[in-house]
């Protein structure tokens, strides 16, 4: 990717108008003071240049960095309420990036924690929305972003669920008819989800032995691929540590999705 410079925001606007469904301009009310692809633009902006954790940040950026190119932008709740109005436009959006037609996917998950461990109880905002979840590292609360990725890095399916959920049970929604071959640690070894995925989509699944299991036979290409599985944990690393996907500043569900949404889409355009 070259050096962003400020006209750059305008390549980023064709762009996100380009992703949006086309829609009719509504002839009552009033009219808002920022389309949904000037917001778009305004959030994924924000992420790939100065990574604002927050849409208080992002509100003050723009009044501070880009008044010239967006004259009316709206008071903070003005601001906030438009931000959560765009989810659907998000979703839409970072569909239209996805690599669905990759033969190859590199399969993982990541906990995506809303607040401490120790401050699980007291957490209010994912109620009845989070759960407890346990990997490697121990246990979270929260959710979990499980992802696609093919070998040129770009996201090719994406799912959030709870924390308790196994990775294997998501599996059917990662993969699809154009997938050949779907490569993932031992949590997607179950056997039986392989068979079902092999016969819905003609799907082989690769997987490293479970810690039970005595032996399993490899061919080199498969080890290969197994080799390369580091392509999503390097995603993972990416999105927590550069773009700051967790985040516990929200104050609701749709203020948590909203965040993950607009990580996700910056980085695809990165990459498309």
């Amino acid at each position: 990717m070259h050096t962003l410079e400020l006209h750059h925001i305008t390549d980023v606007y064709v762009l996100v108008s380009e992703l949006l469904p086309k829609t009719r301009t509504p002839t009552t009310g009033r009219p808002a003071l920022l389309s949904p692809a000037e917001l778009i633009t305004l959030l994924v902006w924000n992420t790939l240049t100065v990574k604002s954790q927050t849409l208080k940040d992002v509100h003050s950026w723009v009044l501070l960095y880009h008044k010239d190119e967006f004259p009316k932008v709206p008071k903070y709740n003005g601001f906030l309420m438009a931000c959560q109005r765009v989810i659907p436009q998000l979703i839409r959006a970072l569909e239209a990036t996805m690599a669905t037609d990759s033969p190859v996917r590199f399969l993982d998950s990541t906990m995506l924690e809303v607040c401490k461990l120790v401050r699980a109880d007291q957490h209010k905002v994912a109620k009845n929305w989070a759960d407890f979840g346990k990997n490697h590292q121990g246990w979270h609360y929260g959710f979990k972003l499980h992802a696609g990725v093919n070998p040129k890095g770009q996201l090719t399916s994406v799912v959030f669920s709870k924390a308790s959920v196994h990775d294997a049970q998501v599996m059917p929604k990662l993969v699809n008819e154009h997938t050949r071959v779907a490569v993932g640690d031992s949590h997607y070894g179950a056997s039986v989800m392989g068979r079902i995925i092999n016969k819905k989509f003609g799907t082989i699944i690769i997987a490293p032995p479970h810690y039970k299991q005595n032996r399993k036979l490899l061919t080199a290409w498969q080890y290969k691929l197994l080799h390369l599985r580091q392509k999503v944990e390097c995603l993972f690393d990416y999105l927590k540590n550069h773009l700051h996907l967790v985040s516990s500043f929200s104050r609701s569900i749709a203020g948590y999705f909203l965040h993950y949404l607009r990580i996700l889409l910056s980085y695809q355009i990165m990459h498309i």
